[in-house]
């Protein structure tokens, strides 16, 4: 198989070459055909990440069959951000592994952990939706929510102002 690998750190001070040595020691030991190792130094909360979108580029083009990172948090910003990169890859029929952490999209366990963490997902976003659907009706019913009420704070009413 032909794979990828991303590694990822958000500071000078760390080394991703920690990363990419795991990462070509599991590909050596499941005799994968390394096709480029993208690496970025950058916070993975942020979209402008130079190496991951030339990844996706690639990936789109279809020069790989596989992207492998250390751990999941590697490559997503968020479990939503996750989940719509393995959207595509499952569209793109591109398989995803995380090298410290078994998960394997290309075995049926592996989609199975995917689709597990889908489905906490989906009901993560239905609460969030419930919750703000109901703030937003008692706040047009004119009711307050708890938030706005004084609470006391050693001693000293909230309300009052320079006391936070």
């Amino acid at each position: 198989m032909k794979v990828a690998i991303y590694c990822r750190v958000s500071t000078e001070d760390q080394d991703n070459d920690k990363q990419e040595r795991i990462n070509r020691d599991y590909c050596k030991v499941h005799n994968y055909e390394i096709i480029k190792v993208y690496k970025d130094v950058i916070s993975g909360s942020t979209s402008l990440r130079p190496s991951f979108n030339q990844l996706l580029e690639d990936m789109r083009s279809r020069k790989f069959d596989c992207i492998i990172v250390t751990k999941l948090d590697r490559m997503g910003r968020s479990l939503k951000h996750l989940l719509s990169l393995f959207d595509e890859f499952q569209l793109k029929g591109i398989h995803f592994i995380a090298s410290t952490q078994h998960i394997d999209t290309s075995t049926s366990s592996g989609r199975l952990q995917m689709q597990i963490m889908g489905a906490f997902a989906e009901f993560e976003r239905s609460i969030i939706s419930e919750r703000t659907k109901e703030g937003l009706k008692k706040r047009k019913e004119g009711k307050r929510g708890k938030d706005k009420k004084p609470r006391k704070r050693r001693g000293v009413l909230k309300s009052h102002v320079g006391y936070y």
